[in-house]
């Protein structure tokens, strides 16, 4: 990406530059379109539910700027010699379950052949232009709420390792499938400009890359980060995906450990799959923001605050 000039206009409100979720695109002063695309290979052995994770990620992006999604396109790469096409009916049916929950269209989509199996989707949305969450809009003085826990890649990494317990994978597929469009909803009406949704570059690289943009620093309170069940014991097992330990690296010049243990690292850089959404709001409306996301089904928490700085985060 180094290597391309990337392109400027005045109605690319969000483009390249700042690495953020989706790009947006100012139509008049009242609309803007939201594009995302994603996919993943299978993180879960059920056909209809890596579909159903799948288009979950996908639409995330558009939530984490504080868009609604319109439509989307379906992408598939797909095994035609080893895997039948009612599987991959299984798949799109679960990206359309979706999609139904959502309240978007799934208008068509494109499938190659692939000895990898994919899915995923290309996603358009609309905001407001003047009510965009962006990863640089972080403010000295918030507090950041995320709103799912974390350990998907570990999960995931002990399912296909046969480490994880029935109920750890029923727990990770729930976290998954869950829309983060409430969590936006919350984060607009609490006045939020800073967001993200915390995916693979785990919580330490999406919170990280909000810090450089906005240019703060995060004060990270490591035990009040939620996690899900066994995600220690799992990682404590060796359960641990590759993408996180690249993470844990590509962090390193921005962290300050503190008195963390490596585990807590470990957990905080591990790479999600459709994770919550991290969004900064001031301090006296992050109870009530909280709340309504609990009462919502989110175990969502205040987890760090933020200052005045130059990019670092700060475990504590």
């Amino acid at each position: 990406m180094r290597q391309l000039n990337p392109p400027t206009h005045p109605d690319l409100l969000v483009g390249a530059l700042t690495g953020d979720d989706a790009a947006v695109w100012r139509l008049d002063d009242d609309r803007a379109l939201v594009a995302t695309a994603d996919f993943i290979t299978p993180v879960v052995d059920d056909a209809r539910a890596w579909g159903r994770v799948a288009a979950a990620n996908s639409v995330s992006d558009v939530y984490a700027m504080g868009g609604r999604p319109l439509f989307a396109l379906n992408l598939v790469g797909w095994n035609t010699d080893e895997l039948s096409a009612e599987l991959l009916g299984e798949v799109l049916a679960g990206g359309a379950d979706i999609a139904a929950e959502a309240g978007f269209i799934v208008a068509g989509g494109h499938t190659v052949d692939d000895p990898e199996p994919k899915y995923g989707m290309a996603v358009i949305g609309e905001a407001h232009p003047d009510r965009l969450l962006t990863n640089a809009g972080l403010r000295a003085g918030d507090v950041l709420i995320l709103t799912k826990p974390l350990g998907i890649g570990i999960i995931t990494t002990g399912i296909k390792r046969g480490l994880a317990s029935a109920a750890q994978a029923d727990a990770a597929i729930a976290s998954m499938t869950k829309l983060n469009a409430h969590a936006s909803r919350v984060a607009l009406a609490a006045g939020a400009t800073g967001a993200t949704d915390v995916t693979g570059f785990g919580f330490l690289g999406h919170v990280g890359r909000m810090a450089l943009e906005s240019k703060v620093d995060v004060a990270i309170d490591v035990a009040a980060v939620p996690v899900l069940d066994g995600v220690r014991d799992l990682a404590e097992a060796g359960s641990v995906p590759g993408g996180t330990g690249r993470n844990r690296d590509a962090i390193e010049a921005q962290l300050d450990q503190g008195l963390a243990s490596d585990l807590a690292v470990t957990i905080l850089a591990d790479a999600q799959t459709s994770g919550g959404l991290a969004f900064g709001v001031e301090p006296a409306r992050a109870t009530d923001a909280v709340a309504e996301l609990v009462e919502a089904g989110h175990q969502a928490a205040v987890v760090a605050e933020v200052t005045t700085g130059d990019g670092r985060l700060l475990l504590r």
